[in-house]
């Protein structure tokens, strides 16, 4: 364990800030299975800032009441079936940005969408 992080994180987890962290967070439950960590609301009851876990990765999310929200990101992710996840993700409203091939034998089986806050994520399977 280390003194200078939590234990089971890595030392990078994406941070998206966005006007609706909450439609966010539910986005990464139906797409990802993502499941929270933490939390932390403002006084008024809505949403400062959340850490979601993916697999074995944590990603933060805030926004809402904050002049400081994400341009568009792109996040790879690598999951299990990244068919299944892409048809999750439209099915939830994603923007598709890719459907999901593989260009050569030995590439990863890739696609990527546009999530409702604007992210993109792009899924793969070797």
């Amino acid at each position: 364990m280390s003194a200078w992080k939590p234990e089971g994180y890595s030392s990078v987890s994406p941070y998206l800030m966005c006007a609706d962290p909450e439609g966010l967070i539910a986005f990464l439950v139906a797409v990802f299975g993502a499941g929270q960590v933490r939390r932390f609301d403002r006084p008024d009851g809505s949403l400062m800032h959340a850490e979601m876990r993916i697999d074995d990765s944590i990603v933060m999310v805030g926004g809402g009441a904050t002049q400081h929200l994400s341009s568009e990101v792109h996040i790879h992710l690598y999951v299990p079936d990244a068919a299944a996840v892409y048809d999750r993700a439209l099915a939830q409203g994603a923007e598709a940005v890719q459907p999901p091939i593989r260009k050569s034998a030995d590439d990863d089986l890739r696609g990527g969408f546009k999530d409702p806050a604007g992210n993109i994520w792009w899924v793969a399977t070797q």
